[in-house]
């Protein structure tokens, strides 16, 4: 029995888990939480003290659970870009900026027009969410933070120092998230000139690992805080999402992995590159050698339900799942429409300042009616992405549809229907956990490949149908959605504007 500690750091707090690589089972797991501020409109900032806090006490747990201290290895996944500003002792210097936080839309508009075959990577541009923009803000808005930094990396660089003491980036962020030249191994410093932040590569991790190898050991002191026997390695993990792939066995071209959480994310691979204009990639080896990785998805989806759940109506965690009973009993023909984009659009518009919004409301509407408008709106974005891509030409044969979502039964059938194609669901296990047995197994030489790894680990998954009727409704809905964004991009512009306008005064 081959034991591996995994952690998965979301958006609300952290999940860590014992695998059994030959039983192919999760032994036990655990959750601690932390908070977000959001100081100002687009703005998110969280501790990350907090995060470490989290992962030391959710990994104690977990390991305790499981009954066996002797753990092989540990593995990290964590959001991205969260960005932590620290010094070369991991000591922040300022909160860390989350990966939802849009405060560097400006910043990642100019990336766009900078002229390098690296930037097509990441189809011409950066955006607001990854660490290059908000390390342009930075050095702008907070230039004495910014030099004072030794460090600027994300959470998962930040996670895997605490834990072995080697600053190592995964190359998963750099290529995706760090204009970082993944075809050929190397950083790019004339696109950090061009962008006036030259001061960056030298506060990046300069160590660059690929998914799936050793980063380290872990130290003595994290173990016996952990309760692990001996010196585990610390394997190198990625994007959340992405090392959620290798859980879903979506590796292939074809496959796709839909997780749907606080945001959404679509991941795929192509054999080759081709223009998916629109996206982000396709990223040459970002996850695996030979393959080109495609992200796409919403910056805002479960985090809407909660907001209007929570927020809006004052529910509980009782009162939200009343709430989603009876939206999914009422008549869902309201005459509203929504648009998801409250942190602005990821993909297919990639536009930071575009806002969400409420159409066709009458005093004869209800929250259950809002709320089953926020879910169409979602599953429609969900939809949006996949239809935009394969007009791109990218085929999509087989989806795996996992993360939060399944716990809302409204949520998860729209966004089946609103696809109108059979979805594979994988419930229970977290995909991103399973990801990092996965690096763990690789890491530890019990597999030739993350490929053959990912295939003997992928979690179960069952097959959901869509219903034709509800899913005609929603193919008449997609042209309202998408005549409504172009209709009001100008006007959401204007609003998100004044939002800025109004958090400067």
């Amino acid at each position: 029995m081959t034991l591996v500690l995994n952690f998965d750091l979301g958006t609300g707090g952290v999940r860590a888990g014992v695998y059994d690589v030959e039983g192919r089972s999760m032994l036990s797991m655990s959750e601690s939480s932390y908070g977000t501020i959001y100081p100002r409109a687009g703005w998110a900032e969280q501790q990350a003290e907090e995060w470490w806090v989290a992962v030391l006490t959710a990994g104690r747990e977990a390991v305790e659970r499981c009954g066996s201290g002797d753990i092989a290895a540990v593995c990290v996944a964590t959001t991205a870009s969260s960005v932590v500003i620290c010094d070369r002792e991991s000591k922040p210097l300022y909160p860390a900026i989350l990966w939802m936080d849009c405060r560097a839309s400006e910043e990642a508009r100019i990336t766009e027009k900078i002229n390098h075959p690296v930037m097509n990577y990441s189809g011409g541009g950066d955006a607001a969410e990854w660490l290059v923009p908000k390390a342009m803000w930075l050095s702008s808005n907070e230039p004495a933070i910014f030099e004072k930094a030794d460090i600027i990396c994300e959470a998962l660089d930040f996670i895997n120092f605490r834990l072995c003491g080697e600053w190592a980036g995964s190359r998963m962020n750099a290529a995706c998230k760090w204009n970082y030249d993944s075809s050929n191994g190397s950083f790019v410093p004339e696109i950090y000139e061009a962008l006036g932040i030259s001061g960056l590569q030298k506060k990046l991790p300069q160590r660059i690992v690929p998914v799936g190898d050793v980063i380290g050991s872990i130290q003595p002191e994290v173990a016996t805080a952990l309760g692990i026997n001996g010196r585990a390695i610390v394997a190198q993990g990625g994007i959340d999402a992405h090392i959620g792939v290798l859980g879903a066995g979506t590796v292939a071209a074809g496959g796709m992995l839909i997780i749907g959480g606080t945001s959404v994310v679509h991941l795929t691979h192509l054999k080759e590159q081709a223009d998916v204009s629109g996206f982000w990639g396709p990223y040459p080896n970002a996850l695996v050698e030979g393959l080109w990785l495609v992200e796409a998805g919403q910056v805002s989806a479960g985090s809407i339900l909660n907001w209007f759940s929570q927020k809006l109506f004052g529910l509980d965690e009782e009162g939200h799942a009343e709430l989603i009973r009876q939206a999914s009993t009422s008549a869902r023909n309201s005459g509203l429409l929504t648009l998801d984009y409250w942190m602005g659009n990821r993909t297919p518009y990639r536009d930071a300042d575009l806002r969400g919004a409420v159409l066709g409301l009458s005093l004869g509407h209800d929250r259950a009616d809002v709320y089953a408008s926020a879910v169409d709106s979602i599953a429609l974005g969900s939809a949006n992405v996949v239809g935009v891509l394969e007009d791109r030409g990218v085929h999509v044969e087989r989806i795996v549809l996992a993360g939060g979502i399944c716990k809302n039964p409204l949520w998860l059938q729209a966004t089946v229907d609103a696809l109108q194609r059979p979805v594979n669901v994988a419930h229970g296990d977290n995909l991103s956990l399973i990801g990092t047995a996965v690096c763990s197994a690789h890491a530890l030489g019990l597999f030739p490949d993350l490929i053959s790894a990912s295939e003997a680990c992928a979690a179960p998954t069952k097959e959901l149908l869509p219903d034709p009727q509800r899913a005609e409704r929603y193919r008449d809905a997609m042209e309202l959605y998408r005549s409504a964004t172009e209709s009001l991009t100008p006007v959401l512009h204007a609003l998100s504007a004044r939002q800025r306008a109004g958090a400067e005064r």
